[in-house]
């Protein structure tokens, strides 16, 4: 891996659900988002970053959005809607487009956290804008073409600290 320049801006946003379910199904681990998060911002300028997390009515998840916080990870909080029929949903994918764009203007790097493939269009646009998005995710959970469009991909899968047993 490239030295990464340190005067370098850095935001990170990270699609938690996106990781949470990617590390249950892989690997039927939790995230160690310490280490994500300090793999992302790699001894550069450290900005912000956004967890993008769904709130349950029971509110279990609490504690688990209080440990971000002390990680220095801003909580954006959705209710889970469910449905007539039992269907559930909770998608934070605008959310994170608005947040990325907003905030990109006083930004070098934006670090997306998430294999999701509908942020490829995201992707291209903060590039087109001269920015430099670097994906980290589970790799064998990620859109090809999210890992081809963005300037560097960092495969959660390669190594096991960024996992929590």
């Amino acid at each position: 891996m490239a030295i990464k320049p340190k005067e370098q801006r850095v935001e990170v946003l990270i699609d938690i659900q996106n990781l949470y379910h990617s590390a249950k199904n892989l690997y039927h681990a939790k995230v160690n988002f310490e280490e994500v998060l300090k793999q992302a911002i790699a001894g550069r300028k450290f900005i912000r970053a956004f967890g993008y997390v769904v709130r349950t009515k029971t509110g279990e998840e609490k504690p688990f959005f209080d440990a971000l916080t002390k990680l220095g990870i801003e909580t954006r909080v959705r209710d889970l809607q469910e449905f007539y029929g039992g269907a559930k949903k909770a998608d934070w994918d605008v959310g994170i487009v608005i947040d990325a764009i907003r905030t990109s203007p006083g930004l070098d790097v934006i670090v997306l956290v998430s294999g999701d493939g509908d942020f490829i269009a995201l992707v291209e646009y903060l590039k087109n804008q001269g920015k430099r998005v670097e994906v980290m995710a589970f790799g064998r959970t990620t859109s090809l073409k999210l890992k081809e469009v963005a300037d560097e991909f960092v495969d959660l899968d390669k190594s096991s600290k960024f996992l929590l047993k």
